[in-house]
This record gives C-alpha cells, structure tokens and sequence, in this order.
C-alpha cells in the first residue's frame, strides 16, 4: 500500500515538470515569432527648380550587387509605384515621364525629365542587395523665383510705398530701408507665394533714397528697388489732350478748306457751260445762214441749168 503511493507521488511529480517545460518552450517561441527588426528610413530634403531635370538615388550599390529596388510616390495627392529586380521584372504605375535609368557605371537612379508641380511630394525607396538593404525617404519640392514690383500711391496726405514678390516658392523676405512696414504673404492653390509689403509715409516725407529690399533662395544677390514718385500720369495728361486738340482743329480746318475748294470749283463749271451755250447760239445762225447761201445756190443752179437746157434745144430746132 505504501509502494503504491510512491508510485503515485513519482507519476505526479514528472508530469507537473513535464507540463512546466511545455510552457516554458511555447513562451520562448511565442517572443521569436513577434519579434520584428525595424526599417530604418534616411530622411532627405531636396529642392530643384521648376522644369528642371532630377535624378533620385537609392543607396550607392551597382546593379551586380542589388536584387531589387523599390519606389513609392505620393504626389498630387496619388500613390504609385516604380520598381525592377535583377531578374528583369520590373512594376510602373506611376503617371508622367518617371522612370528607373542607369549610369553608365550601373548605378540605378529614378529619373523625372522636367519636374513639374504634379510632381512634388513624398519619395520613398528600398534597395536590398547581398547582406542588406538601404531606406531613404526624399521629400522632393520646386523653387521659383518672383516677379517684383514697386509703386508709390498717393492717397489724401499721405504716400504709400508698395513692393510686391509675385507667385515665388517658396515666399519672398522683404525688407525696407526705414521702419513701419506692413507684410501680407498670401499662397495660391497651386503652391505658390504673393509678398506684398506695404510702407505709410507722412506727408512731405522725401522719398528720394527709399528702397525696398527683396531676398528669395533662388537668387544670389538681393534685389533692390529704388521706388520715386510717378509723374507720368500729369506729365502725359495734359500733352495727350494738347494733341487731341490739335488734331480736332487740323480736321475743322481741312473740312473748311474742302468746302472752299468745292465753292471755287462751281462757278467755274457755270461759266464754261455759258460760254457753251454761247458757241452753240454762234453757231447756230451762221448754220443757218450757210443753209440759206447754199439754197440760193442751188436755186441758181437749177435756174441756169434748166435756161441753158432750153437754149440749146431752141438752137438744134
């Protein structure tokens, strides 16, 4: 009986170890199961000018050394991807001219011939070759430079200066050479930046040395505008409406002139159709009278005529 129960403690004692070393086992490979090494993204800014050609690299391995590399965009609020392996399968679903090249010495880049707005955005690449892989995320953005502009307003008894960076990427500084300016920078919907600055003066205030100065990452040296007064609209006024009146009285004075003309040519007109009429009325009574002289002529002919006719008849008898 004794036997028995040492029997029972043996068999209970091995499956409690037995039961023991399965969950320790289960555990073990329940935390091998989950565990997962994290890519680790290198984060590049890049900035080009707009409509200017960009080539994007993944890592510095050749084509011999890489298996695969992969391209997600996110642009224009879409995603699409680039991507070639070594064995010759390669995945394009993005819009546009993008796509994967090669140097001359086998190096893949990714290839966008005339950046365009459209093409701004969210660049991001995995390239895994033997022994490992690279991870790079390039936010790809466009500069370009402003149109600037300057001004003075004249308004009651005060002068307002003006200096304008029209649509710039990114947005214009600008500065001045006194104190008291006002900015406004506005953004269209296409991304790019409007930067008008605004400078009251007093009344009397000399402008003769004012300037304003504009700065953009597009440009080496800063530009300067020397804003003076405009006088062209009083200088022009007065000269425009000089000549308008001129013209209006050269246009009277030719009208005068032409009615004159008109005037000269009419009594002429009359007077050679009088002295017309004149020739004809001269004419006709020396038609007639010729008329009458050739009557009589032939009247006398046929007198004559007829008389010697019976003369010589009278003779032959």
């Amino acid at each position: 009986m004794d036997m028995m129960w040492i029997y029972a403690a043996i068999i209970l004692w091995v499956s409690g170890t037995c039961s023991m070393e399965t969950g320790t086992n289960q555990s073990i490979s329940l935390n091998f199961s989950t565990t997962v090494q994290p890519k680790l993204y290198v984060t590049i800014n890049f900035t080009y000018n707009l409509e200017s050609e960009v080539n994007l690299t993944c890592g510095n391995k050749t084509w011999n050394e890489m298996m695969f590399v992969i391209w997600k965009i996110h642009s224009n609020n879409k995603d699409c991807k680039i991507a070639f392996s070594n064995d010759g399968q390669s995945q394009n679903n993005c819009s546009g001219d993008k796509s994967l090249q090669n140097t001359s010495d086998s190096h893949s880049y990714l290839y966008i011939p005339k950046l365009s707005a459209d093409d701004v955005g969210i660049y991001k690449c995995e390239s895994v070759y033997s022994g490992g892989n690279e991870n790079y995320v390039i936010n790809l953005s466009f500069t370009v430079s402003p149109t600037v502009t300057g001004w003075l307003e004249h308004t009651d008894n005060t002068t307002i200066a003006v200096c304008r960076a029209d649509r710039g990427k990114p947005a214009a500084s600008i500065s001045w050479s006194r104190k008291g300016s006002e900015v406004v920078t506005t953004q269209a919907s296409d991304g790019f930046f409007t930067v008008e600055s605004r400078l009251t003066l007093p009344e009397g205030t000399d402008t003769k040395n004012l300037s304003c100065i504009i700065k953009h990452q597009t440009w080496k040296d800063d530009v300067i505008l020397e804003l003076k007064p405009s006088y062209f609209p009083w200088l022009w006024i007065p000269g425009v409406a000089v000549g308008f009146v001129f013209l209006v009285g050269f246009f009277i004075f030719a009208q005068k002139k032409l009615v004159m003309l008109r005037q000269c040519q009419q009594p002429n007109n009359s007077t050679s159709k009088s002295s017309s009429t004149e020739d004809v009325e001269e004419v006709q009574p020396y038609a007639s009278y010729v008329q009458r002289e050739n009557s009589l002529y032939n009247s006398s002919a046929d007198f004559f005529s007829h008389k010697s006719s019976a003369h010589a008849s009278h003779a032959h008898t």
